[in-house]
């Protein structure tokens, strides 16, 4: 049985506190400052241990988002997936979306201290992971609140002879609380938008998008984009709420989501577009050569 202990951490030179709970696929529950809470609590912590629900911010791993198909090729490997086994999971439209980490007990913390978390994954050790995803490394995620930023890196270093497809993310749920969401002001960098089609999966064509910053009234978005400059930043504001998520290094791709049956938007990193996994289009980490990939949110 897991042990669902939260585990909280405090910004030494503020008010700041981020709650992770490692058993539950180190996912973060909280990003508050006294009592405002800034992640979107959705359906809560119990239905994603339940049924993967997501909610706060969620690792997204092997891979972000969706597929097109239930089977991927890398080099000689063929990976055929289905919905129900091995933690796979899909959309409304049969898609394997948002990879096979929701809730996973297997994280172990190796660090821990007052604004610092460390949890690794042995993927390798792992039968049921490796059905999905076979390429043994260590999965590690290291969390730190300072200076009113939370800082995350995820470092894959592989530990068989075969290099490791980077094609994950995560789903930070932002939200701005207090304030209607039709006054919250959405601020993206210079990137590529990619079309998609009505299931979502990129359609190979692409637009420019121009760095802007615009009310969110009543849009609704599931954009993917490519092209996100290392250091890029992205906000989300209103009243005297202000967050900003930094794409330091390692994520050349972006999600926006902001449904408007819901006051949340996601500002996702991602390591490689949507699809990625089937289409090759993915930076590796190769044996010998672990990578890691940061993102960071600063409440002002």
């Amino acid at each position: 049985m897991a042990d669902f202990q939260p585990v909280t951490l405090r910004d030494p030179s503020s008010s700041l506190t981020a709650t992770y709970v490692p058993a539950a696929g180190m996912v973060c529950t909280s990003l508050a400052d006294d009592d405002v809470e800034y992640l979107g609590q959705r359906r809560g912590l119990q239905a994603y241990i339940a049924d993967g629900k997501t909610m706060g911010i969620p690792i997204l791993y092997p891979w972000a988002n969706r597929l097109s198909a239930n089977e991927y090729r890398v080099d000689d490997t063929v990976v055929s997936l289905t919905a129900g086994v091995d933690g796979v999971r899909s959309d409304a439209h049969g898609a394997p979306i948002h990879g096979v980490l929701a809730a996973n007990p297997d994280w172990q913390v190796t660090e821990q201290s007052g604004n610092r978390l460390v949890s690794r994954l042995d993927w390798g050790g792992k039968p049921h992971l490796l059905a999905t995803f076979p390429f043994p490394h260590i999965l590690t995620m290291t969390v730190t609140l300072a200076d009113r930023t939370l800082t995350v890196a995820t470092t894959v270093t592989p530990s068989g002879t075969e290099s490791v497809p980077l094609c994950y993310g995560y789903h930070p749920y932002l939200t701005i609380p207090g304030v209607p969401r039709e006054e919250w002001q959405l601020q993206t960098p210079t990137m590529r938008h990619l079309l998609v089609d009505e299931r979502g999966i990129p359609t190979g064509e692409a637009q420019d998008w121009t760095a802007r910053s615009e009310p969110l009234n009543t849009t609704e978005l599931d954009h993917g984009f490519d092209q996100v400059r290392e250091g890029s930043v992205f906000a989300l504001a209103g009243g005297e709420h202000r967050l900003e998520v930094t794409f330091d290094r390692g994520y050349g791709a972006a999600q926006l989501f902001a449904p408007q049956n819901d006051n949340v938007v996601g500002i996702e990193p991602m390591a490689a577009p949507t699809d990625a996994l089937r289409r090759g289009t993915y930076p590796v980490a190769v044996p010998g050569s672990p990578e890691t990939a940061t993102f960071s949110i600063t409440v002002n």
